[in-house]
């Protein structure tokens, strides 16, 4: 496996355009799609050394493929981190996360305010397999440094967290997972490396769903694991052999070619979701925006250092209404009345998309554990595209006005 070499200390924007295979023997310029179940080997014994020593040659799909490689290499090197292993999807880097570093008598601490299906692997799934998790505060360190014990091997957070936009002060994470022994995993789905770079704060592990910002138009599915060379090579490369949760060539080459305007795109969505946000803070239909960005964020001025002064994509934020049932019914309202936004649960795309998380995302958790992570039924998710600003603020005022 040769990878195309290139001189050291390049930017960011340049390891996005650049970091991939060396080409074939045709000499292409854009990355090539290996779409291929099974590799032919030159002699039975080169096939016996690369089935021996898979990260030297390949032999098979399930095992690894080369538009893989590169779409794996390429983001290793965005976010930092010495390598990273590719999956089909964000969840499937989470599960072989968990099979790869869990086993039972295990205890996990994660943020209580992370995506549902996370919570859901972590809290119900895996508690099959005598995984132990304690949710706690994203924001309060006291919390996740009260719930270590003895046993503890991972702290999992994403920052900012879905659909709330909390921040996570990940140095001091980091600093409380190192001193119990434990590893620090983020995941960086909202950020991405374009925004934010985990690795360089402390983190052990960054998790991604390439389905997001990482394509970054709604096309394919993926997911990956970035981290060190040790962890990717020995534990999870063998995981994705024997399980199966292989990334697709095409999907990989998809996401290999979005990586290279994820730069652009986030700085573009970025000062439009700004702007969307400050003017719904002034709507007088609603009570509460959730935006890193916004002064009146929370965690403003820690976002702001952690995310390269960018607060992101994405924004929440609460329409007024009297109890819980006219609080859900104004929420309908907004989000039918939308005639240019998209109604879907995705986000990472360059088309607007408006989305109900109580009913959606978080449909499927208990009413306790919405209440716990502060997601109520007058809640709406706006993921920003690239549409102009104006046109999403006269979507969103079709609703908002007759309120």
């Amino acid at each position: 496996m040769q990878t195309k070499k290139l001189p050291a200390g390049l930017h960011r924007d340049t390891l996005a355009v650049r970091t991939a295979l060396a080409p074939s023997q045709y000499g292409e310029n854009a990355e090539a799609l290996y779409l291929t179940s099974g590799f032919v080997q030159p002699d039975a014994e080169t096939a016996a050394h690369r089935f021996a020593h898979p990260a030297e040659g390949y032999t098979y799909g399930r095992t690894s493929n080369p538009t893989v490689t590169s779409f794996e290499q390429r983001l290793a090197a965005m976010e930092g981190t010495e390598a990273a292993i590719a999956a089909s999807t964000g969840m499937g880097a989470i599960l072989m996360l968990c099979m790869g570093l869990l086993k039972a008598g295990d205890h996990v601490i994660c943020s209580r305010s992370v995506f549902g299906s996370t919570m859901a692997l972590f809290g119900k799934e895996f508690a099959k397999f005598g995984v132990e998790t304690t949710f706690v505060s994203q924001t309060e360190v006291a919390q996740w440094q009260a719930a270590l014990k003895p046993n503890t091997k991972l702290l999992f957070a994403e920052t900012p967290t879905n659909p709330l936009t909390d921040v996570c002060d990940i140095q001091a994470l980091a600093d409380v997972a190192h001193k119990a022994g434990a590893l620090l995993v983020v995941d960086n789905c909202f950020c991405s490396p374009a925004l934010q770079r985990p690795v360089e704060l402390g983190a052990d592990l960054i998790i991604h769903s390439g389905t997001k910002y990482l394509d970054g138009q709604g096309r394919v599915m993926a997911g990956a694991i970035c981290g060190p060379s040790k962890l990717i090579v020995d534990v999870f490369a063998p995981i994705v052999r024997v399980a199966g949760m292989t990334l697709a060539p095409f999907n990989a080459w998809v996401v290999l070619k979005g990586l290279e305007t994820l730069n652009i795109r986030m700085q573009a969505q970025c000062a439009n979701t700004l702007a969307v946000a400050q003017w719904l803070q002034d709507h007088p239909a609603v009570s509460r925006v959730y935006y890193p960005g916004l002064t009146s964020h929370p965690q403003h001025e820690l976002a702001m250092r952690q995310q390269s002064g960018m607060g992101g994509a994405v924004l929440s934020f609460d329409v007024r209404g009297v109890g819980v049932e006219q609080a859900r019914a104004n929420a309908f309202k907004v989000i039918d009345s939308a005639e240019v936004m998209s109604i879907a649960t995705n986000l990472g795309d360059t088309k607007t998309i408006i989305t109900h998380p109580a009913t959606t995302s978080h449909g499927r958790l208990t009413e306790a554990q919405r209440q716990d992570a502060g997601i109520g039924q007058g809640l709406i998710r706006l993921a920003v595209g690239l549409e102009h600003v104006d046109d999403i603020k006269a979507d969103l005022s079709r609703g908002l006005d007759t309120l």
